[in-house]
Order: C-alpha cells, then structure tokens, then sequence
C-alpha cells in the first residue's frame, strides 16, 4: 500500500511539473487541458458505461479498462520512463477503438467533456488504426 501511495505521489508531481512548464512556455490553454485530463476521462468513462447506446459487454471492458489503469500490478513497471505507462495506453486505446467502432464516434464525443479537438483528433488516429 506504501509503495502505492508512493507512486501515486510521484504521478501527481510529475503531471504537475508538466502543467506548470506548459504554463511557463505560455502555452495556457494545453495546461488547462491536461489539467481537466483525469476528470474528463473519468466523466468519458463513467458517461459510456451508463449510455444505453453502449452495449453490455463493452461496458464490461470500460470496467476492465478502469481496473486496468487504476491497478499497482503492470506488465511494463510504471516507474520505467515512457515505456511504464505503454501497457495501460494500449489497453485503454484497444477498448476506446472498439468503442468507437461498435457504438459509434458521436456516442464517445458526447461525454467527451474536454475540448472538441482534442476527441477530433484521439478519434481520427482510432479510425486510422
């Protein structure tokens, strides 16, 4: 639990670091966005697995994805730069695709509560994929 704790607490000082930098660089509106990022993709998350648009076992993988992410336990260790937090964007980026594909763009953009183009672009590199 320690080691969570830990962990945790370096994310958070690491994802500060990074909005404070964004600001310095005068770059107010990126820091803002990644600011919102947690909050708007648990509001993407929690909106998709109450949409009935969603179909039941897609909503079993966002929870998968959830617990996923949310999980001390990785395949690649977090605390190895860059490569520690691939496996969680893959999972996340696998289940979004399918998301995509089966219910549709316009159902993740609708509880997208972050800027219009940031969800125009993760949804055309989904198509892309």
């Amino acid at each position: 639990m320690r080691a969570l704790i830990i962990a945790l607490a370096i994310a958070a000082a690491v994802w500060l670091l990074a909005i404070v930098a964004l600001v310095i660089a005068g770059r107010r509106t990126h820091a803002k966005e990644l600011a919102m990022l947690l909050p708007n993709l648990l509001s993407l998350l929690r909106g998709m697995i109450r949409d009935p648009r969603v179909g039941r076992f897609d909503k079993f993988l966002l929870v998968i994805a959830v617990a996923w992410v949310a999980s001390p336990i990785d395949l690649i260790p977090e605390f190895i730069p860059v490569f520690g937090p691939l496996d969680d964007v893959v999972v996340v980026a696998l289940i979004l695709r399918r998301l995509v594909r089966r219910a549709g763009p316009e159902v993740v953009s609708d509880h997208w509560r972050g800027d219009p183009e940031i969800m125009r672009r993760i949804l055309k590199l989904v198509r892309a994929a």
